[in-house]
């Protein structure tokens, strides 16, 4: 409804999967994974309020939909927003307490090398714009970390970045949530 979604679609294309954008909760039919992306959390968690959908998404999520949240996603997902707008509430589906644009404003973008678990290989090219930052996990697997503080976190079929890998060139991830995806609610 809101977000960098374009660019998830190429990168999931490329990858070898088949796409199609979520707007209404008939969309969510048949479905083997759904990506959040990178946004402004409070406007996707409105928009999807506004459709009727995010009840639908919550359980869909909590069902075992494979689920890629980066950025924005992964602060509609978290079940803490410590500096959320009055009334904000996203999905609360992730045992994290996250910070709104916790590494800075727009400006204060950057790229880092992260070393993140089950990934072969060379680092991955973290890109961070307006990212939020992770303050508290509970019960996550934290995947990856920068300067001390959780950036990538997983919980089942929920995989939930505070960076933007559909941005970086390299597909590792996506191909990575394609098999999560594929691989069955059970798995």
């Amino acid at each position: 409804m809101q977000g960098a979604f374009s660019e998830h679609v190429r990168a999931l294309e490329a990858v070898g999967a088949r796409t199609r954008l979520v707007r209404t909760i008939d969309d969510l039919d048949s479905l083997d994974g759904i990506v959040l992306p990178g946004g402004e959390s409070t406007t996707m968690a409105m928009l999807m309020e506004r459709a009727g959908m995010l009840d639908s998404v919550r359980e869909a999520i909590r069902g075992g939909l494979a689920t890629l949240a980066t950025c924005a996603g992964m602060i509609l997902l978290a079940r803490d927003i410590t500096d959320g707008m009055p009334g904000q509430h996203g999905l609360g589906l992730l045992d994290i307490s996250v910070r709104r644009n916790g590494y800075g404003r727009q400006v204060d973008s950057f790229e880092a090398p992260l070393h993140i678990d089950g990934l072969n290989g060379k680092t991955f090219p973290g890109v961070f714009i307006r990212a939020p930052l992770v303050e508290r996990t509970g019960d996550v697997h934290v995947m990856a970390n920068y300067d001390g503080h959780p950036v990538a976190v997983r919980h089942g079929r929920i995989v939930a970045l505070g960076f933007h890998p559909e941005l970086s060139g390299d597909l590792r991830l996506h191909r990575e949530f394609v098999r999560l995806a594929n691989t069955g609610a059970n798995q």
